[in-house]
């Protein structure tokens, strides 16, 4: 089974390779990448709810999911799983970017999911709903610039998602007028 869902990701990568990517898209998917670089552009956004009081709230959960979601991915599964990237396994893949670390799980799809997620459930759905769609653009770019395996992302995206639900209970008001946006 292993072995199988193995060769899945593979083929999926060169799929993308083959019939996804364009050369003016390129530059896009390639912007939209760069922003999930060490979770840069959640960082900036998190700091930005946390110095407006009414989004304060928000802002923390974003930096406790970022944090949570850091210690899980980069600092605990990556160095124990060592998975290598996907343009080192796969002779015919050609990345558009190069990584250092490991593959497994995508830190930019960690990142990414667990501070849109702990945004959108603390802002109104206005404001919470672009970040989500750019969370997950930056997921997607991570398998079209060929630096990460689906199940990379996918597991990335589960554990951005479970740092979001912590970090949301973390900051969750004890009086019950907690102002969770509907």
């Amino acid at each position: 089974m292993l072995q199988y869902i193995l060769e899945l990701d593979g083929t999926a990568l060169l799929f993308i390779q083959e019939y996804v990517r364009m050369e003016w898209l390129n530059p896009i998917v390639l912007f939209f990448t760069s922003l999930g670089n060490a979770g840069a552009v959640w960082i900036v956004l998190a700091a930005a709810l946390l110095i407006q009081k009414k989004y304060q709230k928000a802002g923390l959960a974003m930096a406790i999911s970022l944090l949570l979601g850091f210690l899980v991915t980069n600092l605990l599964l990556k160095n124990w799983v060592c998975r290598p990237r996907p343009y080192t396994a796969i002779p015919q893949l050609v990345p558009l970017v190069t990584a250092g670390d490991w593959s497994f799980p995508s830190g930019h799809s960690t990142s990414s999911m667990a501070a849109a997620l702990a945004m959108f459930c603390r802002t109104p759905r206005r404001i919470g709903t672009p970040p989500l769609v750019l969370a997950a653009i930056i997921c997607l770019s991570r398998l079209y610039v060929g630096v990460h395996y689906p199940t990379d992302v996918l597991c990335g995206t589960l554990i951005g998602a479970l740092a979001a639900v912590c970090s949301l209970r973390i900051t969750k008001e004890r009086n019950g007028n907690d102002k969770v946006a509907a």
